[in-house]
């Protein structure tokens, strides 16, 4: 592959990923309000220490290590997505915002840490599958996504849960509707 068309390539993709996130961002602010500008930056956050993680080890990005990466990123959203509906409920029922928060969290986890759990068992089937094939672009794939998936569990449960506490015990905690809609 010439060295243009790789740079060519990379540009694009930044290109989308850029745009991609921007959308998400979009729907989650729009859709969660508060809560989903505080998932959208913890998700800023998710995205920089995956990229921390794949330097250190270090791993070589190639497509299926972006289809990896990018299939974890739907899940950290996912994630939040689950805890915030949980969140709804809560308050559409009469709980304080903190109180929704704390039984949004713990009851979003047994589905988030299942969906997960299994999410790991696939990788590592398909991890050692591709070691016994020679196959190591089944193997960059499912090596992303774990360490993708278990930087998602990281950032949702307990980077977002702390920024969300923190901005309800703010001035800001006082307003409910900015983080839901009372329907």
């Amino acid at each position: 592959v010439d060295a243009t068309l790789g740079k060519d390539a990379l540009e694009r993709s930044l290109l989308g990923g850029y745009i991609g996130f921007g959308l998400v961002a979009l729907f989650m602010l729009l859709y969660y309000r508060i809560p989903g500008l505080l998932a959208s930056l913890a998700l800023l956050f998710y995205i920089a220490v995956v990229l921390a993680i794949f330097k250190l080890i270090p791993i070589v990005i190639n497509l299926s290590g972006i289809a990896g990466f990018v299939l974890s990123i739907g899940m950290a959203v996912d994630a939040n997505i689950l805890i915030f509906e949980r969140l709804k409920e809560e308050l559409r029922i009469g709980r304080s915002l903190s109180s929704a928060i704390d039984v949004g969290f713990n009851r979003a986890w047994t589905s988030i840490r299942d969906s997960n759990v299994s999410t790991f068992i696939i990788c590592l089937i398909l991890y050692w599958f591709g070691s016994r094939m020679g196959t190591t672009i089944v193997m960059g794939f499912s090596l992303t996504l774990f360490i993708g998936v278990a930087a998602s569990m990281f950032t949702a449960l307990w980077v977002t849960r702390n920024i969300l506490q923190m901005v309800v015990l703010s001035f800001i905690g006082r307003y409910r509707v900015l983080f839901t809609p009372e329907a």
